[in-house]
This record gives structure tokens, sequence and C-alpha cells, in this order.
């Protein structure tokens, strides 16, 4: 019969729906029999694209006997860290403390009924190996412990509270802002940049799409040319790595390896819409090719796999296919030559490194761009055009075939977070490269969230088969503040205008500490867990910190709104501190800090309908990360004062920055010197 995770919305959770293990999912009620029964919780945290996650549900939560033992021994509790981030984070941060070694997934902990853990892990094989014990064995070792060691738990889980409400940042008295930060991260990334390989520090490699966009924006705002090639070098060398999906497009979560050759085989949402906006920034960086092709790969997968036919996109794609990781993407020579003809052949072997040795598991090739285009042509003597036409249709045979493969499992519950960095990856890249259809993906997911995920004034976190659920923490509100902000610049939409202000003032509500500055993960009327994270690291994913401080500063200037600067200026002086002496860990942050320093330039666009495109196509021809250009076309009412300018028979334009615009500019090519100025050396 099926377990109580039958019932849930979490595609992880329904998995293990049919194990003999008796799981609840996180509530009151697993909590309520864990006091009445007096056992210890055995909570297991994971994902549904996890590798290891399946691994140790086929060892053990599908074995009868080792689910006996749990359901004996323990009040057992699944999680989806994807729709439970607080509860992750705090028993992430817990797992530090109690083992002194990293987390990951799955994660394993044993917890007293009052939700304190005192022992645990990570992956436990069934029987001993690794240097690890067996399940079973730990089980009862733990068991023992809870039952005979009552006084030493308690001391320690006391030590482990005050070691979280330690975690808390706190604010200094006196708070002066400078650049140094910003020279400090520069500094430290050059240190640990890869210059063969790009990126930084050795294997695992994960992309790490907040830095990039920070070192770009360094570059662009302060003239360094080594950000610049950092960047830059990076976002090649992942394009022709393993790690992109050199057929069907999107990048896998991280590298096993220091040249991106091997992934980690799962995609997921989150890294692929930063990446997208990065791809289309570094093509109008430098007009090359290759940027514009990754980014048309991603915005293709996403379309293509992950969006939803209501217009929320899905959450990941599993590394796993029939039990095996990185089935579904990997070849052998002998496949591949069966599908091209022998010139098709010839060119992609070389390409794609099947020549070669095998790379993944001493048996199969993971593609990967082995050997530049013109180098093939130039050895064969044969014109690049026809080269690349050759691989076009090989790549399009390919990809074919595999479509026919067993398809990795999707992840298809749609969370708020992970949303809006497609939708602002989306909508950058389309506003910036001219691709409409990539502005209309991004607006049907911002409207399937206004209409489905949007309730009574609030956001839900996550929804499955149309049913939303779960108070919605500070990365929902804050991502997608910043993405309607991107929304709005690639098509003005008086409806995106108001639901930015109304996702602002409920961040303000529900998650600012007034006292001390910056935001909860959680609400205030959120769950009582056992510690409250106001996290200003990067990870994954953006600091909501770091993303809610630089998009209430933006929001804050185009309406002239002040309780969102200082809300920002509060968020800013708390972490300062930490900028100050660890500033690689907060590029979001940092990226906030920069624009403090020097406020964004606001451009408004006052025109007929479709007047401003001559325009807006220049203006984009150029990289300004600190300028926000907003095109008002025809009549509107209601709009706030900063963007209240008159309507011409033209095209007009008002620079604006701070309390101050300039006067309207009427030529195009005036308009281009004053933003590339600055207009005030920002």
């Amino acid at each position: 019969m099926p377990n109580r995770l039958a019932q849930e919305t979490s595609p992880y959770l329904q998995q293990h729906a049919n194990n003999p293990v008796d799981w609840f999912p996180w509530g009151e009620e697993a909590l309520r029999c864990a006091r009445e029964q007096d056992k210890p919780i055995l909570l297991s945290i994971g994902y549904s694209a996890c590798h290891w996650c399946h691994v140790m549900a086929h060892e053990s939560f599908e074995d009868a006997w080792v689910a006996a033992v749990m359901n004996r021994l323990f009040i057992n509790i699944k999680v989806d860290r994807e729709e439970r981030p607080d509860l992750d984070q705090i028993y992430q941060a817990a797992h530090a403390m109690l083992t002194q070694r990293s987390g990951g997934w799955p994660l394993t902990l044993f917890l007293t009924p009052d939700q304190t853990p005192f022992f645990g892990g990570t992956y436990f094989p069934k029987k001993a190996r690794y240097n690890l014990p067996g399940f079973v064995q730990l089980l009862e070792q733990v068991a023992g412990i809870y039952r005979s060691r009552r006084e030493d738990i308690a001391r320690q889980n006391a030590s482990l509270l005050h070691a979280f409400d330690s975690m808390l940042p706190s604010v200094e008295d006196q708070v002066s802002f400078s650049d140094a930060p910003l020279d400090a991260v520069c500094g430290a990334s050059r240190q640990a940049f890869d210059a063969v390989h790009g990126g930084f520090g050795g294997a695992p490699k994960f992309p790490q799409p907040a830095g990039l966009e920070f070192l770009l924006r360094r570059a662009a705002r302060g003239g360094d040319p080594d950000a610049r090639n950092m960047a830059l070098h990076t976002l090649r060398k992942m394009a022709d790595g393993g790690i992109h999906d050199q057929l069907g497009g999107g990048f896998c979560r991280y590298s096993v390896d220091e040249r991106w050759a091997i992934p980690h085989f799962e995609k997921m949402l989150y890294d692929n819409g930063p990446l997208l906006a990065l791809y289309a920034d570094a093509h109008v960086l430098t007009g090359e090719a290759v940027f514009r092709r990754v980014a048309q790969g991603i915005a293709g997968w996403a379309m293509r796999e992950m969006q939803s036919p209501q217009g929320g996109f899905y959450s990941s794609l599993d590394a796993d296919s029939e039990h095996e990781e990185g089935k579904y993407y990997v070849w052998t020579p002998e496949q591949v030559k069966s599908l091209l003809s022998a010139e098709e052949y010839d060119i992609a072997a070389v390409y794609y490194g099947l020549d070669q040795y095998p790379n993944f598991e001493n048996r199969h090739w993971n593609l990967l761009v082995a050997q530049p285009l013109d180098a093939i042509a130039q050895a064969r003597h044969l014109p690049l055009e026809q080269v690349e036409q050759l691989l076009a249709s090989a790549q399009q045979k390919l990809f074919a075939a595999r479509a026919n493969r067993v398809h990795p499992g999707r992840d298809e519950k749609i969370l708020v977070s992970w949303n809006a960095l497609m939708i602002k990856g989306m909508a950058h890249a389309g506003r910036t490269l001219e691709e409409p259809a990539w502005l209309v993906s991004a607006q049907r997911a911002a409207d399937f969230i206004r209409t489905t995920m949007w309730q009574n004034g609030r956001l839900l976190a996550t929804c499955k088969d149309g049913k939303a659920h779960l108070n919605a923490y500070l990365d929902d509100y804050a991502f997608l503040l910043d993405a309607l902000l991107e929304l709005l610049q690639a098509e003005f939409r008086p409806a995106d205008l108001e639901f930015a202000r109304a996702l602002a003032d409920v961040l303000l509500e529900q998650f600012e500490d007034t006292q001390e500055g910056g935001f909860f993960f959680t609400s205030h009327d959120h769950e009582k867990l056992i510690h409250r994270p106001k996290p200003g690291h990067d990870n994954a994913t953006p600091s909501g910190n770091g993303i809610a401080a630089f998009a209430l500063q933006r929001l804050g200037h185009l309406l002239g709104e002040a309780r969102y600067l200082e809300a920002a200026e509060r968020t800013l002086k708390l972490y300062y501190p930490d900028l100050a002496q660890q500033p690689a860990g907060f590029m979001s942050l940092l990226m906030a800090l920069q624009e403090y320093l020097a406020p964004p330039q606001i451009v408004i666009l006052r025109s007929a309908p479709g007047a401003s495109a001559a325009w807006r196509r220049q203006l984009l021809q150029h990289y300004w990360p600190g300028t926000l250009i907003l095109a008002l076309e025809g009549e509107f009412t209601g709009l706030p004062e900063t963007l209240a300018k008159p309507l011409s028979q033209g095209v007009s334009a008002w620079v604006c920055q701070g309390a101050t615009c300039l006067p309207a500019i009427e030529d195009c090519d005036e308009l281009i010197a004053v933003c590339q100025s600055g207009w005030r050396n920002n």
C-alpha cells in the first residue's frame, strides 16, 4: 500500500510513496507522533534529480528488512529540499556543525522530538563500505544512544542551538561603504582563476554565474581587463565542455573534473536561467557567434523540455535514465557512425573527440569540443562553411536519434524562485539578442505565477498539477522582483510594475528585520522552526539578501520610493563586514553594493507604439549593466511621477540618476553618448 507521501505534490516524495518505510512528510502529525511515542526522528532530505538519493533509496528504503528497522525505531520524515529550502538550510548547517564536514544530498539526520539534530551524515550504504557503517547497524546504534544518553544529547542540543543563534549577523555601529570589497574580490578571483580551463579552483567545478556576472559588470564599470578576460574565458571553456549539452542545449549542474569534460548529468533550471543572460551579454560584448549559439541552445532547451503548457517552468531533469547516470547523453563511436554519412562522421568524430580514448567510465564518450572547426577545416583543406554544414547535419541526426532513447526523469513541480531566475534570463536574452519568442516565454511564466501562485496578496512557493501550496520564501519574492524589473525593460506592462511593487511591499512587511537590517529566509508568520536563517552567502543560487537589496534599490530609484532604498541600505550595512572580510562568497551583495556606490542610470523612452524600436536596437548593441532602459510606447494612466514623461510626436528620452533627470534628448546618437559616458562619471 502507498504510504503518506502518495498525497504530496513533490515528485521526489512521490518516488518514495511505495517504499515499505512508514514515511511522513514534514508536518505536525509526524512531530506529534515523535513526541507521543518518544521516538527519535530519522530525517531524510533529497531531491528528484539526485543520483545518490536514488542509490540510497534503491539500497535501503525499498528493502523491507531495512524499512522494518526504520519503522520500529524511528519516526521517518522525507523532505524535498527544493520545496522546503528552509529545512534544508537549517539541517545542512546543523550537519556541518555536528560532523565538521560539508553536507550534500541525501542528507540523513537523526533528531530529538523537538526537531534538534544529534547525529547525522549524508549517504549511508546498506552494507558497510566507503569507510561508512552499514545503514541498519547505524540505525541500531543511534537508537541505542537516544535511549541511553539523554543528558549528553540534551547538552549537545543546547550547544547546537546556541551556535545557531551566533550564526546570525549583527549590525555594527559605524559602517562606511567603499569600493574596497569590489577591488578585493577581483584580486581573490585572479588568485583562484584557472587560466587554462577557465573557472575558479579545481574539481569539482561549478559554473558560478553570480561571480561571472560580477566580473563582467566590474569590467564594464571600472575597465578591468582581467575581470573581463576571466569571465569570457570561462564562458568559452564551459561552452566547449561536456558540462554543456552539445546536442540539446543547456548546462548540467557541475563538472566532476577541472576541464568541464564530465558533468554530474542532472540539469537544473536555476543554473540555466542566469547562464542564459550571461551568454547573451557575452555576445553583446564580443560579437562572437559561439555565445549566441549557446544562448539559443539554453533557451531552446528551456522552452522545448522545461516549460509547461500553462507557462511555468519545471524544475529539473534527472541525472539517471534506466538506472544509469548519463546514459541518455553518452555515445560510442559505432553508434554515431551508424547514424551519419562518412563525410559527417569524419568531421563529428574529430570535433567531439570520438577518435580519442573514451572519457566516461572507460567505455563511453560524453560529447565535448575536442578540436575547433576552423582547425578541422584547415587540416582537411575544406571551406569552413562546408565543415559547419556537415557538423550541423550530424548534430541534427544525433539529436533526433537521442530523442528516441529513454529520457531522464523530469521533476515537474514549478518553483517560484527557480522560475524567476529563468524568467529573468529569458527576458534579458530575448531583449538583448532580439528574440521575441524568448520574451513571450518569460511573460507566460510570469503570468502563470501571478494567476496561480499569487493568492490573497502572498506568494505560494511551489505548484504541481495545478495545486499551489507552502509559504513562499525570501528567494521567491526577491528573485521574482528582480525578474519583473527585467521584464519591464523588455516590454513595459503596467501589471508587471504593480506586481513588482506588491512583492516589494511583502518583502518589507513579512521578511525584513527592522532592528538589525536584512531579510530572514522565512516570513514572520512562517512555521516556527529551531532556527530562522538570514542568509547572505551565495550558494548554488544567489543570495536572497543580495538580490533583495539589488532589486529594491533598482525599484526604489525607478519609483522614487525611499522605503525600498532604505531597506536595501540597511541590508548592505548588516553584511558589509562580511563583504570586507570574505567578499568572494557574497557576489550578489557586491553587485548591490556596486549600485549603491554608483546608482544605476534610468533611461525612459517615450513614443508612439512601435516608434522606439530603432532607438532600442541601437541602445542594445552596448553592454551597460548599470543602466535600465524602459520604453513606454503610447498612452498610460496611473504612472508614478518618475515615469510620467510627456508623449511627443517622435521619440524622446530622459536619462535619470537618483532624483535628477537630464533634459529630454531627441537624438539617438546623443543619447548613446550620454549613456556611454555615464553623464556623472558613473
